[in-house]
Protein backbone atom coordinates (compact mmCIF):
# COMPACT_ATOMS: atom_id res chain seq x y z
CA UNK A 1 0.00 0.00 0.00
CA UNK A 2 3.01 2.37 0.72
CA UNK A 3 4.51 2.08 -2.43
CA UNK A 4 1.12 2.51 -4.38
CA UNK A 5 1.02 5.55 -2.97
CA UNK A 6 3.96 6.63 -3.55
CA UNK A 7 3.92 5.72 -7.06
CA UNK A 8 -0.20 7.58 -7.39
CA UNK A 9 2.18 10.64 -6.10
CA UNK A 10 4.42 11.06 -9.07
CA UNK A 11 3.28 13.37 -11.40
CA UNK A 12 3.55 11.11 -14.44
CA UNK A 13 1.32 8.04 -12.61
CA UNK A 14 -0.91 10.82 -11.46
CA UNK A 15 -1.77 12.36 -15.35
CA UNK A 16 -2.18 8.07 -16.41
CA UNK A 17 -5.09 7.97 -13.70
CA UNK A 18 -7.58 10.64 -15.43
CA UNK A 19 -6.39 8.97 -18.91
CA UNK A 20 -4.13 12.09 -19.58
CA UNK A 21 -0.43 11.91 -20.90
CA UNK A 22 2.49 14.59 -20.82
CA UNK A 23 3.65 15.88 -24.39
CA UNK A 24 6.36 17.16 -23.04
CA UNK A 25 8.74 15.78 -20.79
CA UNK A 26 10.19 18.72 -19.45
CA UNK A 27 13.31 18.46 -20.26
CA UNK A 28 14.27 17.76 -24.68
CA UNK A 29 12.10 18.34 -27.32
CA UNK A 30 11.70 15.00 -27.71
CA UNK A 31 9.14 13.95 -30.12
CA UNK A 32 8.68 17.33 -31.18
CA UNK A 33 10.30 19.48 -35.02
CA UNK A 34 10.17 22.54 -36.45
CA UNK A 35 8.26 23.11 -39.50
CA UNK A 36 8.80 26.16 -41.67
CA UNK A 37 10.04 29.44 -40.33
CA UNK A 38 13.53 29.51 -37.96
CA UNK A 39 12.02 30.59 -34.68
CA UNK A 40 14.19 29.31 -31.91
CA UNK A 41 12.65 26.85 -29.47
CA UNK A 42 14.16 25.82 -25.97
CA UNK A 43 13.32 23.88 -22.99
CA UNK A 44 13.80 26.21 -19.83
CA UNK A 45 12.65 25.98 -16.39
CA UNK A 46 9.67 22.92 -17.37
CA UNK A 47 8.82 25.00 -20.42
CA UNK A 48 9.17 25.12 -24.06
CA UNK A 49 10.31 29.21 -25.12
CA UNK A 50 9.25 30.27 -28.39
CA UNK A 51 11.48 33.27 -29.61
CA UNK A 52 10.91 35.20 -32.91
CA UNK A 53 13.64 35.69 -35.42
CA UNK A 54 13.68 38.42 -38.05
CA UNK A 55 12.51 37.98 -41.38
CA UNK A 56 11.03 34.45 -40.15
CA UNK A 57 7.60 33.68 -41.55
CA UNK A 58 5.23 31.36 -39.30
CA UNK A 59 7.24 28.75 -37.46
CA UNK A 60 5.88 25.70 -35.78
CA UNK A 61 7.33 23.02 -32.93
CA UNK A 62 5.01 20.13 -34.78
CA UNK A 63 4.12 16.38 -32.82
CA UNK A 64 5.89 13.59 -34.62
CA UNK A 65 2.68 11.92 -33.41
CA UNK A 66 -0.85 12.64 -35.05
CA UNK A 67 -4.09 12.96 -32.70
CA UNK A 68 -7.60 12.26 -34.02
CA UNK A 69 -10.16 12.98 -31.17
CA UNK A 70 -8.75 14.23 -27.86
CA UNK A 71 -9.10 16.37 -25.00
CA UNK A 72 -5.95 18.49 -24.82
CA UNK A 73 -4.93 20.95 -21.87
CA UNK A 74 -2.04 23.48 -21.62
CA UNK A 75 -0.51 26.74 -20.05
CA UNK A 76 0.50 29.42 -22.39
CA UNK A 77 2.21 33.03 -21.35
CA UNK A 78 2.62 35.24 -24.37
CA UNK A 79 4.30 38.66 -24.68
CA UNK A 80 1.69 40.52 -25.66
CA UNK A 81 3.60 42.21 -28.87
CA UNK A 82 3.02 38.97 -29.99
CA UNK A 83 0.34 36.54 -31.87
CA UNK A 84 0.95 32.82 -31.15
CA UNK A 85 -1.63 29.73 -31.29
CA UNK A 86 -1.64 26.06 -30.99
CA UNK A 87 -2.81 23.86 -34.30
CA UNK A 88 -4.34 21.05 -33.56
CA UNK A 89 -5.58 18.13 -36.46
CA UNK A 90 -2.65 20.13 -39.04
CA UNK A 91 -0.56 19.18 -42.18
CA UNK A 92 1.68 20.32 -44.17
CA UNK A 93 1.10 20.87 -47.93
CA UNK A 94 2.30 18.22 -50.30
CA UNK A 95 3.09 20.59 -52.97
CA UNK A 96 2.59 24.14 -54.33
CA UNK A 97 -1.01 24.48 -53.35
CA UNK A 98 -3.59 27.43 -54.01
CA UNK A 99 -6.22 27.88 -51.15
CA UNK A 100 -9.60 30.59 -51.51
CA UNK A 101 -8.96 32.42 -47.83
CA UNK A 102 -11.64 34.99 -45.90
CA UNK A 103 -9.17 38.03 -45.23
CA UNK A 104 -12.15 39.51 -43.38
CA UNK A 105 -13.15 41.37 -45.72
CA UNK A 106 -13.74 38.77 -48.68
CA UNK A 107 -12.79 35.47 -50.50
CA UNK A 108 -9.05 35.56 -51.93
CA UNK A 109 -7.04 33.37 -53.60
CA UNK A 110 -3.91 32.77 -51.97
CA UNK A 111 -0.78 30.38 -52.77
CA UNK A 112 1.22 28.30 -50.10
CA UNK A 113 4.40 25.94 -50.95
CA UNK A 114 5.31 22.65 -50.53
CA UNK A 115 5.81 21.94 -46.86
CA UNK A 116 4.04 24.93 -45.11
CA UNK A 117 1.22 23.90 -42.25
CA UNK A 118 -1.85 24.39 -42.50
CA UNK A 119 -4.98 23.44 -40.52
CA UNK A 120 -7.26 24.43 -37.46
CA UNK A 121 -5.56 26.79 -35.12
CA UNK A 122 -6.56 27.87 -31.57
CA UNK A 123 -5.54 31.26 -31.27
CA UNK A 124 -3.36 33.16 -28.71
CA UNK A 125 -3.36 36.35 -28.60
CA UNK A 126 -3.78 39.25 -25.77
CA UNK A 127 -6.31 40.81 -24.21
CA UNK A 128 -7.00 43.55 -26.27
CA UNK A 129 -7.67 42.01 -29.22
CA UNK A 130 -10.40 39.83 -27.66
CA UNK A 131 -10.12 36.89 -29.93
CA UNK A 132 -8.01 34.04 -27.72
CA UNK A 133 -9.54 30.79 -27.97
CA UNK A 134 -11.05 31.52 -31.25
CA UNK A 135 -10.27 28.87 -33.91
CA UNK A 136 -8.74 30.16 -37.44
CA UNK A 137 -8.12 27.74 -40.26
CA UNK A 138 -4.16 28.33 -40.62
CA UNK A 139 -2.93 28.97 -44.19
CA UNK A 140 -6.34 27.85 -45.67
CA UNK A 141 -9.89 29.46 -45.01
CA UNK A 142 -9.39 31.70 -42.77
CA UNK A 143 -11.35 32.08 -39.22
CA UNK A 144 -14.16 29.37 -38.80
CA UNK A 145 -15.06 30.91 -35.25
CA UNK A 146 -13.70 33.78 -33.94
CA UNK A 147 -15.36 35.23 -30.85
CA UNK A 148 -14.41 38.40 -30.62
CA UNK A 149 -18.07 39.24 -29.76
CA UNK A 150 -18.77 37.38 -27.08
CA UNK A 151 -18.43 39.27 -24.30
CA UNK A 152 -17.10 36.60 -21.77
CA UNK A 153 -15.12 34.92 -24.14
CA UNK A 154 -13.20 37.92 -25.63
CA UNK A 155 -12.16 38.39 -21.86
CA UNK A 156 -11.21 34.88 -20.86
CA UNK A 157 -7.17 35.75 -21.76
CA UNK A 158 -5.23 37.97 -19.43
CA UNK A 159 -1.75 39.34 -19.77
CA UNK A 160 1.70 38.88 -18.26
CA UNK A 161 -0.30 35.47 -16.60
CA UNK A 162 -0.36 31.95 -17.10
CA UNK A 163 -3.23 30.85 -19.13
CA UNK A 164 -5.50 27.53 -19.00
CA UNK A 165 -6.58 26.27 -22.59
CA UNK A 166 -8.37 23.28 -23.07
CA UNK A 167 -9.51 22.00 -26.25
CA UNK A 168 -11.25 19.09 -27.61
CA UNK A 169 -12.04 17.49 -30.29
CA UNK A 170 -14.36 14.74 -31.14
CA UNK A 171 -15.39 14.08 -34.63
CA UNK A 172 -16.34 17.14 -36.54
CA UNK A 173 -17.04 19.44 -32.62
CA UNK A 174 -13.96 21.20 -31.30
CA UNK A 175 -14.39 23.25 -28.65
CA UNK A 176 -12.23 25.37 -26.45
CA UNK A 177 -11.87 26.98 -23.11
CA UNK A 178 -9.53 29.83 -21.60
CA UNK A 179 -9.39 30.19 -17.44
CA UNK A 180 -12.53 27.65 -17.61
CA UNK A 181 -14.71 30.21 -19.44
CA UNK A 182 -16.12 28.45 -22.63
CA UNK A 183 -14.75 30.20 -26.07
CA UNK A 184 -15.02 28.82 -29.38
CA UNK A 185 -18.13 25.70 -30.38
CA UNK A 186 -17.12 24.67 -33.82
CA UNK A 187 -18.03 22.10 -35.85
CA UNK A 188 -15.92 21.66 -38.81
CA UNK A 189 -15.68 17.84 -40.76
CA UNK A 190 -12.47 19.33 -43.11
CA UNK A 191 -9.74 17.01 -40.53
CA UNK A 192 -10.31 14.39 -38.46
CA UNK A 193 -6.42 13.61 -37.47
CA UNK A 194 -3.48 15.54 -37.67
CA UNK A 195 -0.33 16.90 -35.40
CA UNK A 196 -0.13 19.56 -32.82
CA UNK A 197 2.06 22.52 -33.09
CA UNK A 198 3.39 25.52 -31.31
CA UNK A 199 3.42 28.44 -33.36
CA UNK A 200 5.68 31.48 -33.21
CA UNK A 201 4.05 34.41 -35.56
CA UNK A 202 5.94 36.41 -37.89
CA UNK A 203 7.19 39.08 -36.13
CA UNK A 204 8.85 42.85 -36.75
CA UNK A 205 10.40 44.30 -33.56
CA UNK A 206 13.35 46.21 -32.31
CA UNK A 207 14.26 42.67 -30.01
CA UNK A 208 12.74 39.13 -30.08
CA UNK A 209 9.63 38.72 -28.42
CA UNK A 210 8.73 35.05 -26.72
CA UNK A 211 6.20 33.03 -25.88
CA UNK A 212 5.80 30.06 -23.20
CA UNK A 213 3.89 26.89 -22.95
CA UNK A 214 4.17 23.84 -19.93
CA UNK A 215 2.10 21.52 -18.74
CA UNK A 216 0.69 20.18 -22.48
CA UNK A 217 -1.08 16.95 -21.94
CA UNK A 218 -3.60 15.26 -23.81
CA UNK A 219 -5.85 12.64 -23.92
CA UNK A 220 -6.21 10.23 -26.59
CA UNK A 221 -9.78 9.43 -27.50
CA UNK A 222 -9.19 7.59 -30.52
CA UNK A 223 -10.73 8.94 -34.03
CA UNK A 224 -13.19 9.63 -36.14
CA UNK A 225 -13.83 8.19 -40.03
CA UNK A 226 -15.54 8.53 -43.13
CA UNK A 227 -17.35 5.02 -43.52
CA UNK A 228 -19.37 4.58 -47.02
CA UNK A 229 -22.99 4.38 -47.06
CA UNK A 230 -23.53 3.86 -50.38
CA UNK A 231 -21.45 0.51 -52.09
CA UNK A 232 -20.58 2.72 -55.36
CA UNK A 233 -22.27 -0.60 -57.76
CA UNK A 234 -25.90 -1.29 -56.42
CA UNK A 235 -28.98 0.13 -55.04
CA UNK A 236 -28.32 -2.23 -51.91
CA UNK A 237 -29.30 -0.15 -48.62
CA UNK A 238 -31.25 2.52 -50.84
CA UNK A 239 -35.06 2.21 -52.05
CA UNK A 240 -36.88 4.34 -54.73
CA UNK A 241 -39.58 6.59 -54.57
CA UNK A 242 -41.56 9.01 -56.77
CA UNK A 243 -40.00 9.80 -60.08
CA UNK A 244 -37.03 10.48 -62.14
CA UNK A 245 -34.37 8.04 -64.06
CA UNK A 246 -31.97 6.54 -61.47
CA UNK A 247 -28.95 4.64 -63.03
CA UNK A 248 -25.40 3.93 -61.94
CA UNK A 249 -22.89 5.10 -64.21
CA UNK A 250 -19.15 5.45 -63.09
CA UNK A 251 -19.34 4.52 -59.38
CA UNK A 252 -21.94 7.50 -59.13
CA UNK A 253 -25.70 7.58 -59.48
CA UNK A 254 -27.10 9.65 -62.07
CA UNK A 255 -30.44 11.07 -61.19
CA UNK A 256 -32.62 12.85 -64.15
CA UNK A 257 -36.26 14.07 -64.43
CA UNK A 258 -38.52 12.47 -66.62
CA UNK A 259 -40.18 14.68 -69.53
CA UNK A 260 -44.01 14.81 -68.85
CA UNK A 261 -43.98 13.27 -65.60
CA UNK A 262 -43.64 16.34 -62.67
CA UNK A 263 -43.54 13.91 -60.19
CA UNK A 264 -40.16 14.45 -57.88
CA UNK A 265 -38.01 11.36 -57.30
CA UNK A 266 -36.37 9.78 -54.05
CA UNK A 267 -33.81 7.83 -53.63
CA UNK A 268 -34.36 6.93 -49.73
CA UNK A 269 -31.71 4.87 -47.43
CA UNK A 270 -33.11 2.07 -45.42
CA UNK A 271 -31.59 2.63 -42.70
CA UNK A 272 -32.92 5.80 -40.01
CA UNK A 273 -30.41 7.95 -38.57
CA UNK A 274 -30.56 10.37 -35.32
CA UNK A 275 -27.49 12.49 -34.70
CA UNK A 276 -25.36 12.30 -37.64
CA UNK A 277 -22.48 13.85 -40.13
CA UNK A 278 -23.05 13.01 -43.41
CA UNK A 279 -21.42 13.80 -47.04
CA UNK A 280 -22.39 13.26 -50.31
CA UNK A 281 -20.07 14.81 -53.43
CA UNK A 282 -22.87 15.78 -56.65
CA UNK A 283 -21.85 17.02 -60.18
CA UNK A 284 -25.05 18.70 -61.84
CA UNK A 285 -26.02 19.69 -65.27
CA UNK A 286 -28.72 21.88 -64.40
CA UNK A 287 -32.31 21.70 -62.30
CA UNK A 288 -32.47 21.28 -58.76
CA UNK A 289 -32.28 18.80 -56.62
CA UNK A 290 -31.58 18.28 -52.69
CA UNK A 291 -29.66 16.08 -50.07
CA UNK A 292 -32.03 15.30 -46.96
CA UNK A 293 -31.24 14.40 -43.43
CA UNK A 294 -33.71 13.06 -40.47
CA UNK A 295 -36.59 12.74 -43.45
CA UNK A 296 -39.41 10.82 -43.07
CA UNK A 297 -39.70 7.78 -45.30
CA UNK A 298 -43.69 7.99 -46.21
CA UNK A 299 -43.61 11.75 -46.49
CA UNK A 300 -40.13 12.72 -47.07
CA UNK A 301 -40.62 15.55 -44.55
CA UNK A 302 -37.08 16.73 -43.44
CA UNK A 303 -34.27 18.85 -43.58
CA UNK A 304 -33.07 19.53 -47.03
CA UNK A 305 -29.78 20.84 -47.78
CA UNK A 306 -30.92 22.84 -50.87
CA UNK A 307 -29.33 22.26 -54.15
CA UNK A 308 -29.97 24.16 -57.38
CA UNK A 309 -28.16 25.51 -60.24
CA UNK A 310 -29.51 28.85 -59.97
CA UNK A 311 -29.25 29.83 -56.36
CA UNK A 312 -29.21 28.99 -52.50
CA UNK A 313 -27.02 25.76 -52.64
CA UNK A 314 -26.28 24.68 -48.93
CA UNK A 315 -29.59 26.18 -47.59
CA UNK A 316 -32.05 24.75 -45.58
CA UNK A 317 -35.32 24.24 -46.68
CA UNK A 318 -37.64 22.17 -44.45
CA UNK A 319 -39.99 19.94 -46.69
CA UNK A 320 -43.14 19.25 -44.68
CA UNK A 321 -42.32 22.20 -42.19
CA UNK A 322 -41.17 25.97 -42.23
CA UNK A 323 -39.59 25.70 -46.05
CA UNK A 324 -37.13 28.21 -46.86
CA UNK A 325 -35.34 28.73 -43.44
CA UNK A 326 -31.62 30.35 -44.13
CA UNK A 327 -28.24 29.82 -46.60
CA UNK A 328 -26.71 31.50 -48.95
CA UNK A 329 -28.50 33.73 -51.60
CA UNK A 330 -26.17 32.95 -54.22
CA UNK A 331 -23.92 30.46 -55.36
CA UNK A 332 -20.47 31.67 -54.48
CA UNK A 333 -18.95 28.48 -53.21
CA UNK A 334 -20.48 26.21 -55.89
CA UNK A 335 -17.57 24.54 -58.43
CA UNK A 336 -19.54 25.01 -61.99
CA UNK A 337 -19.15 22.09 -63.81
CA UNK A 338 -16.83 20.34 -61.45
CA UNK A 339 -17.60 17.69 -58.49
CA UNK A 340 -19.18 19.50 -54.95
CA UNK A 341 -18.91 18.32 -51.37
CA UNK A 342 -21.88 18.93 -49.45
CA UNK A 343 -21.99 17.91 -45.43
CA UNK A 344 -24.79 17.89 -43.12
CA UNK A 345 -24.51 17.91 -39.35
CA UNK A 346 -27.35 17.39 -37.01
CA UNK A 347 -26.89 16.31 -33.29
CA UNK A 348 -29.51 17.11 -31.16
CA UNK A 349 -30.74 20.18 -32.15
CA UNK A 350 -27.76 21.66 -33.91
CA UNK A 351 -28.18 22.07 -37.45
CA UNK A 352 -24.90 22.79 -39.38
CA UNK A 353 -24.43 22.75 -43.15
CA UNK A 354 -20.96 22.95 -45.01
CA UNK A 355 -20.63 23.47 -49.22
CA UNK A 356 -16.88 22.67 -50.41
CA UNK A 357 -15.46 23.65 -46.52
CA UNK A 358 -17.70 26.94 -46.48
CA UNK A 359 -19.95 26.79 -43.61
CA UNK A 360 -23.89 27.26 -44.98
CA UNK A 361 -25.63 27.03 -42.05
CA UNK A 362 -25.79 27.19 -38.46
CA UNK A 363 -28.57 26.74 -36.19
CA UNK A 364 -27.21 25.56 -32.80
CA UNK A 365 -30.67 25.70 -31.23
CA UNK A 366 -33.33 24.96 -33.81
CA UNK A 367 -36.77 24.84 -33.36
CA UNK A 368 -37.67 22.06 -36.67
CA UNK A 369 -37.92 19.29 -33.79
CA UNK A 370 -37.03 17.01 -36.30
CA UNK A 371 -35.02 14.47 -34.17
CA UNK A 372 -34.49 11.27 -36.65
CA UNK A 373 -35.14 9.88 -40.10
CA UNK A 374 -33.52 8.82 -43.49
CA UNK A 375 -31.14 9.96 -45.77
CA UNK A 376 -32.46 10.59 -49.00
CA UNK A 377 -31.29 12.28 -52.65
CA UNK A 378 -33.85 13.82 -54.77
CA UNK A 379 -34.28 15.05 -58.52
CA UNK A 380 -36.78 17.24 -59.30
CA UNK A 381 -39.58 16.78 -62.30
CA UNK A 382 -41.43 20.01 -62.80
CA UNK A 383 -38.24 21.40 -63.76
CA UNK A 384 -35.86 19.65 -66.36
CA UNK A 385 -32.79 18.62 -63.98
CA UNK A 386 -29.57 16.45 -64.25
CA UNK A 387 -27.35 15.66 -61.58
CA UNK A 388 -25.00 12.64 -60.81
CA UNK A 389 -24.09 11.84 -56.65
CA UNK A 390 -21.21 9.68 -55.27
CA UNK A 391 -18.89 9.18 -51.88
CA UNK A 392 -21.69 9.10 -49.96
CA UNK A 393 -20.38 8.67 -46.64
CA UNK A 394 -20.60 9.04 -42.46
CA UNK A 395 -18.69 10.18 -39.81
CA UNK A 396 -18.36 7.56 -37.22
CA UNK A 397 -16.04 6.62 -34.39
CA UNK A 398 -13.29 4.08 -34.83
CA UNK A 399 -11.04 2.19 -32.69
Amino acid sequence: MVILKFLLALPGVAMAQDGFRPLFDGKTLNGWKVCNGHASYRVEEREIVGTTAEGSPNSFLCTEKEYGDFILEFETKTDPALNSGVQIRSHQYPADTKVMTNNGRQIVERKHPAGRVHGYQVEIANESSGASGGIYDEARRGWLHNIQKDPAASRAFQDHQWNRYRVEAIGDHIRTWINGVPCADLVDPMDQTGFLALQVHAYKGAKPVEVRWRNIRIQDLGRHAWRPLWDGKSMNGWSRAGGGDWTIENEAIHARSIPADNRIGFLISDRSFRDVTVRVKYKMTEGNSGFFVRADKQTLAGYEVEIDDRKGTGGLFETGGRKWVTGPENNAAVRADDWNELVASVHGDRVVFHLNGIKTVDLPGDTGGRKEGHIALQVHGRRTTGIRFRDIAMLEAVK
